[in-house]
């Protein structure tokens, strides 16, 4: 095997929740799979995954080639998407979007404009919703997900963590005491966000795994925004995402609380459908998704 499908198997294992799900997806043994890795791993004098009892992860090292070697290959992949008159394949034509409606539109819609620009006969169709779709069903290209991506059915790539914050107006800390545990924390005004998929609350997730739905909001609401905009207004305390709050809390019209008590970050995911015949203008705006939403919570 030569270095460039080497490298194809290691972006398809670094995607997989595991090596036997990579193995899977290329239709290949998990010996095969642990060999190419072995083999990338002494060539390159560096580990690419941490190795327990409990399963496989991406080393930071392998984050970073993973990166690298995803944007190579699309490269090389794009050198031989030609048409059927040998010229270079001038991307063109539908793609459909599905994303989380926050994200759709404070950064997507935003980040595709220029490569819209640029390729003229390009046409996204982009579709926001905070329920989770049956892409295949609905026909999406591109979707965008926050949490655990295991389905082998898509190639998926980790763009950016996706954190959660305690977080409250100025204004509010002005009539109530800032909390200093979880138990005062749970007893000041809050705000609650209904999960689409279920009709019931979203439990606010803690550092120590605990999840707690809040008992009482002040204010509901099934749509993030609405609920960011309650908390700036000063109705109570949301744990609200990364990518709402922190632009608000670098600004100062928002404070977080209880910082240690936050949960890690989750991890947010650019997906397509496998397969190796992907069309030049999927890869163009999944690539491009790749690289907009990588900075969604800086």
């Amino acid at each position: 095997m030569n270095r460039l499908e080497a490298l194809r198997v290691f972006c398809v294992a670094a995607e997989s929740s595991n090596f036997r799900d990579a193995a899977v997806r290329l239709g290949v043994s998990p010996q095969v799979i642990t060999r190419v890795i072995r083999k990338l791993e002494e060539e390159i004098g560096e580990p690419l995954f941490h190795r327990s009892t409990r399963g496989v992860r991406l080393s930071h090292f392998g984050e970073q080639l993973a990166h690298r070697s995803a944007e190579a290959i699309a490269g090389i992949d794009n050198i031989f998407a030609v048409d059927t008159a040998g010229q270079r394949d001038e991307p063109s034509g539908l793609v459909r979007v599905a994303a989380p409606s926050a994200l759709g539109r404070r950064f997507i819609a935003r980040g595709l404009a220029p490569v819209l620009a640029a390729h003229p006969g390009l046409v996204v169709d982009l579709r926001l919703s905070d329920v989770l779709t049956d892409v295949v069903d609905a026909q999406i290209d591109v979707g965008v997900r926050i949490g655990v991506m295991r389905d082998s059915r898509f190639v998926a790539r980790a763009v950016s963590a996706a954190s959660l914050y305690f977080v409250g107006a100025p204004a509010l800390f002005e009539r109530v005491e800032r909390p200093a545990s979880k138990n005062a924390l749970l007893k000041l005004p809050l705000t609650s966000l209904i999960d689409r998929n279920t009709g019931r609350p979203w439990p606010w997730m803690f550092k120590d795994g605990e999840e707690v739905v809040p008992a009482g909001p002040v204010f509901v609401t099934d749509d993030p925004e609405t609920e960011c905009e309650a908390v700036l207004a000063g109705a109570g305390v949301g744990q609200l995402a990364g990518h709402l709050a922190l632009p608000l809390l670098r600004s100062g019209y928002l404070v977080s609380v209880l910082d240690d008590l936050r949960p890690p970050p989750s991890t947010l995911y650019v997906y397509r459908p496998h397969g190796s015949a992907v069309p030049t203008r999927v890869r163009l705006i999944f690539d491009a998704l790749c690289r907009i939403l990588a900075h969604c919570e800086e």
